[in-house]
């Protein structure tokens, strides 16, 4: 299928990807799949009831003559759209895996899945302050082209993450799901777009995507670091009391993105580049905030 979304990895999906629901709504004629029975909804399948779901949903015929509960599915005239926000700054490609080679398999496992559920997926790249947005797709006809698009994206110099994601929301006729896959570690004000996003009518999930040499830097003694996105060299003595003032730095950065993920009822998942990438679809789709 493509190095970022093998078959083994796409079944896994398939047993997550219902649980993908979008709360935000386009308005827009499509085939979003009904929460409930409707006048203009068309049957689509069954699904094994799970605890929590909504029991006027059952199909108590077929509970009837099979003894398994199940849920009817339906299509309903609305569309969603699912934007996959990927950040392409030079800072993506630090790490082993690089940070954008993570970022890209997780955007492929939620394009797939929101493909997979008959809904719409759309990539934006957001690169040197801007956002390149390629046309909506749909269904599991557009996998191949969304695999295509991601696998064409490559790190630029320094990106205004809070700029693209702004860019994006004017852009976007209606609200939908915006997924924004990055390391945050722009200086930009994110949390200000983010929330006028939120006010726009978009459900947010947030995934910052981070190498374990930044979450616990092995490093110690004098070092020359240059910035990946400027070029600039800086000098530095990694002794405890600077690896004490850089974990208070990194963790501030942490809570505030929680404090925003809560404060928009949105999700925001921490993804170590080697932590296992279904564990980090299953608390997307459980709305987590870690």
């Amino acid at each position: 299928m493509s190095d970022l979304l093998d078959p083994a990895f796409a079944r896994e999906l398939e047993a997550l990807r219902r649980r993908l629901f979008v709360r935000a709504r386009s308005g827009a004629g499509g085939d979003r799949i009904a929460s409930r029975r409707g006048s203009s909804a068309e049957f689509l399948e069954h699904r094994p009831y799970a605890p929590g779901d909504d029991l006027r949903r059952m199909d108590w015929l077929a509970f009837g003559r099979t003894g398994e509960p199940v849920l009817k599915l339906f299509r309903a005239e609305e569309d969603v759209v699912v934007r996959l926000v990927l950040d392409a700054s030079a800072s993506l490609a630090f790490g082993e895996p690089s940070k954008l080679s993570v970022a890209k398999r997780l955007a492929a496992a939620v394009g797939y899945m929101a493909l997979a559920s008959s809904e719409r997926a759309q990539v934006a790249v957001a690169s040197e302050g801007l956002v390149r947005v390629r046309e909506p797709l749909r269904g599991r006809g557009g996998l191949t082209r969304l695999l295509r698009e991601l696998e064409d994206v490559g790190v630029q110099a320094g990106t205004d993450l809070a700029r693209a994601v702004e860019g994006l929301v004017r852009r976007a006729p209606r609200p939908g799901m915006l997924v924004v896959i990055s390391d945050f570690l722009d200086a930009g004000p994110v949390a200000g777009a983010l929330d006028r996003a939120a006010a726009g009518g978009h459900e947010l999930a947030l995934v910052q995507v981070l190498s374990p040499e930044e979450l616990s830097p092995p490093w110690e003694g004098d070092l020359a670091l240059e910035d990946a996105e400027t070029g600039e060299v800086v000098d530095v003595t990694l002794d405890d009391r600077a690896l004490e003032a850089y974990q208070r730095r990194l963790h501030g950065l942490l809570a505030d993105l929680r404090a925003t993920a809560r404060r928009l009822r949105a999700t925001y998942l921490l993804a170590p580049t080697t932590a296992p990438l279904l564990d980090t679809v299953r608390r997307l789709t459980l709305r987590a905030v870690d």
